[in-house]
Protein backbone atom coordinates (compact mmCIF):
# COMPACT_ATOMS: atom_id res chain seq x y z
CA UNK A 1 0.00 0.00 0.00
CA UNK A 2 1.56 3.11 -1.63
CA UNK A 3 1.16 6.39 1.31
CA UNK A 4 1.43 10.18 0.42
CA UNK A 5 3.29 11.67 2.99
CA UNK A 6 2.23 15.17 2.50
CA UNK A 7 0.16 16.76 4.54
CA UNK A 8 -3.12 16.47 2.42
CA UNK A 9 -2.19 12.75 1.79
CA UNK A 10 -1.48 12.24 5.83
CA UNK A 11 -4.91 13.96 6.52
CA UNK A 12 -6.66 11.80 4.22
CA UNK A 13 -4.94 8.54 5.78
CA UNK A 14 -5.65 9.24 9.61
CA UNK A 15 -8.59 7.95 11.15
CA UNK A 16 -11.62 9.83 11.83
CA UNK A 17 -10.75 10.93 15.16
CA UNK A 18 -7.20 12.29 14.71
CA UNK A 19 -9.26 14.02 11.54
CA UNK A 20 -11.47 15.76 13.86
CA UNK A 21 -8.61 17.02 16.37
CA UNK A 22 -6.82 18.49 13.58
CA UNK A 23 -10.39 20.18 12.12
CA UNK A 24 -10.59 21.86 15.57
CA UNK A 25 -7.25 22.56 15.84
CA UNK A 26 -7.69 24.36 12.74
CA UNK A 27 -10.55 25.99 13.07
CA UNK A 28 -8.79 27.39 16.59
CA UNK A 29 -5.96 28.63 14.70
CA UNK A 30 -8.19 30.53 12.31
CA UNK A 31 -10.19 31.74 15.06
CA UNK A 32 -7.57 32.97 17.34
CA UNK A 33 -5.34 34.93 14.57
CA UNK A 34 -8.54 36.33 13.36
CA UNK A 35 -9.03 37.93 17.09
CA UNK A 36 -5.04 38.45 17.07
CA UNK A 37 -5.93 40.82 14.45
CA UNK A 38 -8.47 42.56 16.01
CA UNK A 39 -6.99 42.74 19.08
CA UNK A 40 -4.22 44.58 17.74
CA UNK A 41 -5.92 46.95 15.60
CA UNK A 42 -8.66 47.90 18.61
CA UNK A 43 -5.63 48.55 21.44
CA UNK A 44 -3.27 50.45 18.61
CA UNK A 45 -6.51 52.51 18.13
CA UNK A 46 -6.72 53.07 22.34
CA UNK A 47 -3.52 54.28 22.37
CA UNK A 48 -4.03 56.72 19.54
CA UNK A 49 -7.33 58.12 21.06
CA UNK A 50 -5.22 58.45 24.32
CA UNK A 51 -2.25 60.19 22.77
CA UNK A 52 -4.63 63.01 20.54
CA UNK A 53 -7.04 63.48 23.61
CA UNK A 54 -3.94 64.30 26.21
CA UNK A 55 -2.37 66.21 24.08
CA UNK A 56 -5.69 68.31 24.21
CA UNK A 57 -6.44 68.47 27.33
CA UNK A 58 -2.55 68.89 28.59
CA UNK A 59 -2.62 71.74 25.80
CA UNK A 60 -4.78 74.11 28.20
CA UNK A 61 -8.20 74.06 26.38
CA UNK A 62 -10.77 74.96 28.02
CA UNK A 63 -12.76 72.05 29.89
CA UNK A 64 -15.87 72.95 28.74
CA UNK A 65 -15.54 73.28 25.57
CA UNK A 66 -13.48 70.05 25.07
CA UNK A 67 -16.69 68.10 26.77
CA UNK A 68 -18.66 69.97 24.16
CA UNK A 69 -16.35 68.76 21.59
CA UNK A 70 -16.16 65.30 22.48
CA UNK A 71 -19.36 64.56 23.91
CA UNK A 72 -21.00 65.27 20.08
CA UNK A 73 -18.86 62.84 19.08
CA UNK A 74 -20.25 59.13 18.54
CA UNK A 75 -18.69 55.78 19.93
CA UNK A 76 -16.45 57.94 22.42
CA UNK A 77 -13.86 55.49 23.30
CA UNK A 78 -11.26 55.76 25.73
CA UNK A 79 -9.83 58.30 27.74
CA UNK A 80 -12.16 60.88 26.18
CA UNK A 81 -15.17 58.98 27.50
CA UNK A 82 -13.19 59.11 30.98
CA UNK A 83 -13.19 62.65 30.92
CA UNK A 84 -16.87 63.31 29.76
CA UNK A 85 -18.24 61.06 32.30
CA UNK A 86 -15.93 62.79 34.83
CA UNK A 87 -17.18 66.48 33.68
CA UNK A 88 -20.68 65.46 33.23
CA UNK A 89 -20.71 64.09 36.65
CA UNK A 90 -18.56 67.04 38.20
CA UNK A 91 -21.06 69.51 36.48
CA UNK A 92 -24.55 67.84 37.87
CA UNK A 93 -22.87 67.23 41.25
CA UNK A 94 -21.56 71.49 41.35
CA UNK A 95 -25.21 72.41 40.12
CA UNK A 96 -26.73 70.24 43.59
CA UNK A 97 -24.98 72.04 45.82
CA UNK A 98 -22.95 69.10 47.06
CA UNK A 99 -20.22 69.60 49.18
CA UNK A 100 -16.53 69.83 47.62
CA UNK A 101 -15.35 66.34 48.92
CA UNK A 102 -18.71 64.87 47.74
CA UNK A 103 -18.23 66.28 44.44
CA UNK A 104 -14.68 64.79 43.85
CA UNK A 105 -15.92 61.52 45.07
CA UNK A 106 -18.80 61.16 42.81
CA UNK A 107 -17.04 62.34 39.86
CA UNK A 108 -13.95 60.24 40.79
CA UNK A 109 -16.90 57.23 40.99
CA UNK A 110 -18.23 57.74 37.84
CA UNK A 111 -14.89 58.05 35.83
CA UNK A 112 -13.90 54.89 37.52
CA UNK A 113 -16.62 52.71 36.05
CA UNK A 114 -16.35 53.91 32.70
CA UNK A 115 -12.79 52.95 33.28
CA UNK A 116 -13.86 49.59 33.75
CA UNK A 117 -16.00 49.39 30.74
CA UNK A 118 -13.39 50.73 28.65
CA UNK A 119 -10.78 48.53 30.00
CA UNK A 120 -13.66 45.16 29.69
CA UNK A 121 -13.81 46.32 25.99
CA UNK A 122 -10.25 46.10 25.63
CA UNK A 123 -9.97 42.69 27.19
CA UNK A 124 -12.44 41.20 25.02
CA UNK A 125 -11.26 38.21 23.33
CA UNK A 126 -8.32 37.94 25.42
CA UNK A 127 -9.63 35.01 27.53
CA UNK A 128 -10.74 33.09 24.12
CA UNK A 129 -6.51 33.49 23.10
CA UNK A 130 -5.75 32.04 26.71
CA UNK A 131 -7.22 29.34 26.37
CA UNK A 132 -6.65 28.65 23.18
CA UNK A 133 -3.22 28.20 24.14
CA UNK A 134 -4.02 26.54 27.09
CA UNK A 135 -5.71 23.34 25.40
CA UNK A 136 -4.53 23.29 22.21
CA UNK A 137 -1.23 21.32 23.14
CA UNK A 138 -3.49 18.98 25.33
CA UNK A 139 -5.95 18.33 21.80
CA UNK A 140 -3.12 17.79 19.84
CA UNK A 141 -1.52 15.57 22.22
CA UNK A 142 -4.85 13.31 21.97
CA UNK A 143 -4.94 13.36 18.54
CA UNK A 144 -1.32 12.09 18.45
CA UNK A 145 -2.02 9.36 21.25
CA UNK A 146 -5.38 8.36 19.50
CA UNK A 147 -3.50 7.68 16.17
CA UNK A 148 -0.34 6.38 17.36
CA UNK A 149 -2.84 3.88 19.08
CA UNK A 150 -3.71 2.77 16.55
CA UNK A 151 -1.08 2.46 14.28
CA UNK A 152 -0.08 -0.27 16.56
CA UNK A 153 -3.07 -1.94 16.67
CA UNK A 154 -3.15 -2.36 12.57
CA UNK A 155 1.04 -3.39 13.20
CA UNK A 156 -0.18 -6.29 15.43
CA UNK A 157 -2.36 -7.34 13.14
CA UNK A 158 0.59 -7.99 10.46
CA UNK A 159 3.09 -10.75 10.60
CA UNK A 160 5.88 -8.55 9.52
CA UNK A 161 6.43 -5.21 10.44
CA UNK A 162 8.48 -2.83 8.33
CA UNK A 163 9.45 0.77 8.79
CA UNK A 164 7.31 1.61 5.68
CA UNK A 165 4.37 0.18 7.44
CA UNK A 166 5.06 2.44 10.68
CA UNK A 167 5.84 5.66 9.08
CA UNK A 168 3.38 6.88 7.94
CA UNK A 169 0.61 6.27 10.90
CA UNK A 170 3.16 8.28 13.17
CA UNK A 171 3.63 10.34 10.84
CA UNK A 172 -0.21 11.53 11.15
CA UNK A 173 -0.49 11.11 14.65
CA UNK A 174 2.26 13.80 14.88
CA UNK A 175 0.61 15.72 12.77
CA UNK A 176 -1.77 16.81 15.83
CA UNK A 177 0.46 17.75 17.75
CA UNK A 178 2.03 20.24 15.50
CA UNK A 179 -1.41 21.77 14.80
CA UNK A 180 -1.60 22.25 18.52
CA UNK A 181 1.18 23.79 18.88
CA UNK A 182 1.22 26.06 15.65
CA UNK A 183 -2.29 27.05 17.04
CA UNK A 184 -1.08 27.34 20.56
CA UNK A 185 2.14 29.32 20.02
CA UNK A 186 0.85 32.60 18.47
CA UNK A 187 -2.01 32.58 20.94
CA UNK A 188 0.19 32.82 23.76
CA UNK A 189 2.53 34.95 22.79
CA UNK A 190 -0.37 37.21 21.66
CA UNK A 191 -2.26 37.01 25.10
CA UNK A 192 0.64 37.73 27.00
CA UNK A 193 1.47 40.74 24.87
CA UNK A 194 -2.28 42.35 24.69
CA UNK A 195 -2.63 41.44 28.42
CA UNK A 196 0.65 44.16 29.00
CA UNK A 197 -0.70 46.23 26.53
CA UNK A 198 -4.13 46.52 28.73
CA UNK A 199 -2.41 46.78 31.81
CA UNK A 200 -0.75 49.65 30.53
CA UNK A 201 -3.31 51.68 29.11
CA UNK A 202 -5.38 51.30 32.40
CA UNK A 203 -2.51 52.57 34.62
CA UNK A 204 -2.77 55.36 32.40
CA UNK A 205 -6.44 55.81 32.57
CA UNK A 206 -5.61 55.53 36.50
CA UNK A 207 -3.02 58.59 36.51
CA UNK A 208 -5.08 60.68 34.51
CA UNK A 209 -8.46 60.21 36.73
CA UNK A 210 -6.33 61.36 39.70
CA UNK A 211 -4.54 64.28 37.98
CA UNK A 212 -7.75 65.09 36.26
CA UNK A 213 -10.03 64.45 40.40
CA UNK A 214 -7.59 67.07 41.72
CA UNK A 215 -8.03 69.77 38.90
CA UNK A 216 -11.58 69.67 39.69
CA UNK A 217 -11.09 69.57 43.53
CA UNK A 218 -9.14 72.77 42.99
CA UNK A 219 -11.67 74.17 40.61
CA UNK A 220 -14.27 73.28 43.08
CA UNK A 221 -12.28 74.96 46.38
CA UNK A 222 -11.95 78.04 44.14
CA UNK A 223 -15.72 78.00 43.17
CA UNK A 224 -16.89 77.42 47.03
CA UNK A 225 -14.26 80.25 48.07
CA UNK A 226 -15.89 82.94 45.78
CA UNK A 227 -19.37 81.97 46.76
CA UNK A 228 -20.59 85.05 49.10
CA UNK A 229 -20.57 84.14 52.56
CA UNK A 230 -24.13 83.93 54.35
Amino acid sequence: MSSDLTFIGLFLQASFIVQLVMLLLLSVSIASWTFIFQRSRALSGAREEMRQFEDKFWSGADLNRLYQELSARNNLTGMGSIFCAGFKEFVRLRKSNTSTNGVVDGTYRAMRVTMSRQVEELESRLPFLATAGSISPYIGLFGTVWGIMNAFIALGEVQQATLAMVAPGIAEALIATAIGLFAAIPAVIAYNRFSHQVEKLENNYGNFMEEFSAILHRQAMASQAQQPQA
